[in-house]
């Protein structure tokens, strides 16, 4: 295995908590229709929780590209989901590399680091 990227985020729960109780505008920027389903059936607390976790997960996702959120990749190419076993994995079409990924949160914080091997 070589490693191609290595990317990290960190998102304070209090800044989404904010957005949460907003219209709905970023949460539609931000997560794909799927995460959006996902969201709407959580509590509040895990909504911000899933929020931030996602809003991390994707950013670390454009560092470890080399990218950033912008003109090459948004939040909607790239989507956050869970497996049977709830191990959140990363799917972004436009690109093919394999990808590992952890979320984790804080009472404060949610932080996410994403590896992407080289094919």
């Amino acid at each position: 295995m070589a490693i191609k990227g290595l990317g990290m985020d960190a998102v304070e729960l209090s800044r989404i908590e904010k957005i949460v109780a907003e219209p709905k505008s970023f949460l539609e920027k931000v997560l794909t229709p799927k995460e959006l389903e996902k969201y709407h059936t959580l509590p509040f607390k895990r909504k911000v929780e899933f929020l931030a976790g996602r809003f991390a997960a994707k950013e670390a996702y454009a560092k470890a590209l080399g990218t950033g959120i912008g003109q090459h990749i948004s939040f909607q190419d790239i989507e956050v989901l869970n497996d049977a076993t709830g191990k959140p994995v990363l799917v972004c079409e436009r690109y093919s590399n394999q990808t590992w990924i952890s979320i984790t949160h804080t009472s404060h914080d949610a932080y996410a680091v994403v590896v992407l091997e080289s094919n």
